[in-house]
């Protein structure tokens, strides 16, 4: 392998891209401590896919990003590209790290994994720990090295690195492959299980579908069943709302020939009304006639009495005074006169006498016939408000079977 060219942008110092171009020959890097020639060699092993942030002097992985200065911002990403002729072919191997993201890999333009870029550089015989990479007191560390890492040395250095690689991936997967058979053979001895449990869901689903036809069968026969009877009852619902139409129209009229007899019953009602009134006032008129007949026969009886008893005073007056007739005379004669007076008042009085019987009893009729008149027309209200309350119910009675 023949590495052409390095690519920095924003690793550790080299904040701006920087191309390290490596021509035919002896390339060196010289400058004084701290202007990065370490760095360079820490891209190369970084882009060869070295994960040690510790080889990386660093606490993290990002901390080979950028971290800015007093003048210059940090960045959020640093990468490194190496452009290597190998067996008369270009390869570009980039090395991409995000703040938060983590790293990518391309080879020439192509996202790959970190393994296929360490097997890429094995195959080479070079790598991010490849002998070839000579650090500081690396020297010292190869000269104190033990047989097993000289050996890893000499096997890199003959190029079979890749080989022991591409062996330990192979291993790796040849494990793998095992536990997955082992794997294999306890998932096929699951699902023969889980076939026979399937054998035997079988059996029973086959009897749940012959059973769910039966069902549907009787299903379909009681379903049937039931819609010819709602279909019969449909048919005599149909009669009955016929017939209970017809009760309702025979209902309506009469209802209506019911409001037309309450009509003509409120009317007599009405008038019978007017009558018991008319009638209670003559009544009422007639009693009053009555007192006032009943007070002036008492007047006149008293009077008759008083009349009476003056006769009578009169009589043993002269009888007392028979013997003073000279000084009586004149009173005898007065009384005479008063006496002719009486009697004719008297007899005035017992004429009126039956006049006023009459009335009395004319009076007395009038009031018994106007007490008749009430009683017949509260009678007649009764019986019209009995017949108003029958066809009320029947009214009623006929709305309810409509609305039934």
């Amino acid at each position: 392998m023949q590495i052409k060219r390095l690519r920095l942008s924003g690793f550790k110092s080299f904040v701006d891209a920087a191309d390290l171009r490596i021509e035919p020959g002896l390339t060196g890097v010289v400058g004084p401590n701290g202007c990065g020639k370490s760095n360079l060699l820490e891209a190369l092993r970084w882009t060869m896919g070295e994960n040690s942030p510790k080889s990386m002097r660093g606490a993290g992985m990002e901390d080979v990003i950028f971290a800015g200065t007093a003048t210059r911002p940090a960045r959020d990403f640093a990468e490194v590209s190496i452009l290597a002729e190998l067996d008369g072919e270009e390869k570009e191997v980039v090395r991409r790290i995000e703040r938060g993201a983590g790293s990518a890999y391309r080879i020439d333009g192509r996202d790959v994994r970190a393994k296929d870029v360490a097997l890429l550089f094995a195959d080479a015989a070079t790598g991010a720990h490849s002998p070839a990479l000579v650090s500081q007191g690396r020297i010292s560390a190869v000269i104190a090295a033990k047989p097993a890492e000289r050996r890893a040395m000499l096997e890199e250095a003959a190029g079979i690195a890749g080989l022991h690689v591409r062996r330990k991936d192979a291993e790796q997967k040849l494990r793998a492959t095992e536990a997955n058979l082992e794997r294999l053979d306890e998932v096929i001895a699951d699902q023969e299980a889980r076939a026979a449990a399937l054998r035997r869901q079988a059996r029973q689903a086959e009897r749940y579908r012959a059973l769910s036809t039966q069902i549907r069968v009787a299903e379909a026969r009681l379903i049937f069943s039931r819609w010819r009877e709602a279909a019969e009852a449909a048919d005599a619902a149909k009669a009955e709302a016929a017939a209970a139409e017809t009760r309702v129209n025979a209902a309506a009229e009469a209802q209506r020939a019911a409001g037309a007899y309450q009509t003509q019953a409120t009317e007599a009602l009405a008038e019978a009304r007017a009558a018991a009134l008319a009638a209670r006032d003559r009544a009422t008129e007639a009693a009053h006639k009555l007192a006032t007949l009943n007070t002036e026969k008492a007047g006149v009886e008293r009077r008759l009495a008083e009349l009476a008893e003056a006769a009578e005073r009169i009589v043993a007056d002269r009888d007392r005074e028979g013997q003073l007739a000279n000084d009586a005379a004149e009173a005898l004669t007065r009384l005479a006169d008063e006496g002719k007076a009486l009697e004719a008042e008297i007899a005035a009085v017992a004429a009126e006498l039956p006049a006023l019987d009459q009335a009395q009893g004319e009076a007395e009729r009038l009031a018994r016939d106007a007490e008749v008149a009430l009683a017949q027309a509260l009678a007649r209200q009764a019986s019209e408000a009995a017949e108003a309350r029958v066809a009320h119910a029947a009214l009623a009675a006929a709305r309810t079977r409509a609305d039934r």
